[in-house]
């Protein structure tokens, strides 16, 4: 053994030592005070159920900056079943306690103000995405976060150049070997009541991808998530349901759809075609979060709660108008959203810009989170327009 590589196996042994050890702290303090998980928020049971019910399980995909607290709570709300963290660095993750504290929040982790916005729901089940290249990663990841989710998902379907120059995303498509490794080793550290899953994008040659899921399965994965295009792909570009299919007839456990879900027609379609167990949205849902539950346009009493959440729970404060602006898309005109943006540069500024012109119920009022459609104070009719109102009028707002 040379100098070099003497050194480098004494740093690693001091680092796999320093690791165990703060595993060890990180994992005392998760457990002190921590419900147990609650099987029945185990994605198979989820599945079972779906089927029971004679439906799929309806999944919000992970977002990187969105899909955080505040969204996946507001998600609760309008029928999906299973939610997701955006994907986190598993290296840096297991290794700074300031990435664990900013990357990953959840109801479980934190001391919620009781009594103050009644409204919130427990953040279950929920499954955290990491992003790894090796197993050891993966599994210390995982390991950290048991006694908070109800399982973990190794993402392989991020197409980034930054995310393949780092070998997580898709540059794990060409590793299924790897990648059934990393589950294996997941499932040893956290035992089998827990959950570990992998979602994966498809192919260019099907039959690559049909490899590719037999390998990985072997390692035994809870379910699989595909994303129905390539890595070159683009989104504008329609995804493959025959790829989806094939996964679901390779798999022999549960297999959720991923790619162009913005409505139940688009939800009905693609069961049709390809027999999946689920359907994961992300963009559709930033845009409609009621989409699950059959709406066609967000419900204006969906901006209110998401406004509430927020306030328990805040994301910064640019995540959060993009989040509001998003969900408008389909309520007011472009340039109204576009005056939103640019009339605030805080999110109290924004709140008061907002009540000027609409009316959004706070927790404990009256229809909070029940509206449909956009509430517009009197005397507006757009951000920037107000109209006149009779005396009349003005006479019957005061009774």
């Amino acid at each position: 053994m040379t100098t070099m590589e003497a050194m480098e196996a004494t740093t690693t042994e001091v680092t796999e030592k320093l690791s165990k050890l703060e595993m060890q702290d990180v994992m005392a303090t998760a457990l002190a005070g921590i419900t147990p998980r609650d099987p029945e928020n185990h994605p198979l049971r989820l599945f079972e159920r779906a089927k029971k019910e004679g439906r799929i399980l309806f999944v919000q995909g992970p977002m990187v900056r969105y899909s955080k607290l505040p969204f996946r709570s507001l998600m609760r709300d309008y029928a999906v079943d299973l939610c997701y963290t955006p994907m986190i660095l598993a290296k840096e993750f297991v290794r700074s306690n300031f990435a664990r504290n900013s990357d990953f929040t959840t109801s479980s982790s934190i001391p919620f103000r009781q009594g103050v916005f009644p409204v919130i729901p427990a953040d279950t089940p929920l499954i955290v995405q990491f992003g790894a290249s090796n197993a050891l990663d993966f599994a210390r990841a995982a390991e950290m976060v048991a006694p908070y989710c109800d399982g973990v998902n190794l993402n392989c379907g991020c197409p980034q150049s930054w995310a393949i120059s780092e070998g997580v995303g898709c540059a794990l498509m060409r590793k299924p070997e790897l990648v059934a490794e990393m589950v294996r080793e997941a499932k040893k550290r956290t035992g089998n009541g827990f959950s570990v899953s992998v979602k994966m994008r498809i192919h260019a040659d099907l039959e690559e991808t049909k490899r590719w899921v037999q390998i990985v399965e072997a390692a035994g994965p809870d379910y699989i998530t595909v994303h129905g295009r390539t890595r070159n792909m683009r989104s504008s570009e329609p995804v493959k349901l025959d790829g989806v299919k094939l996964v679901k007839e390779t798999a022999s456990c549960p297999v959720v759809e991923n790619g162009d879900v913005f409505s139940l027609e688009d939800v009905d379609r693609i069961v049709k075609e390809t027999g999946v167990d689920g359907v994961m949205a992300a963009r559709g849902l930033l845009t409609n979060p009621a989409l699950f539950a059959g709406f066609k346009k967000t419900p204006w009493g969906a901006v209110e709660r998401f406004i509430a959440y927020n306030m328990q729970q805040p994301i910064p404060f640019r995540l959060a108008q993009h989040h509001i602006i998003e969900m408008m898309e389909n309520l007011i005109p472009k340039k109204d959203r576009s005056a939103i943006y640019e009339a605030a540069g805080t999110m109290v500024e924004m709140l008061d810009y907002l009540d000027e012109r609409f009316v959004i119920k706070r927790p404990g009022e009256d229809g909070f989170g029940e509206a449909v459609e956009v509430q517009w104070q009197r005397g507006w009719r757009g951000v920037n327009e107000r109209v006149e109102t009779t005396a009349e009028e003005t006479e019957k707002s005061e009774l």
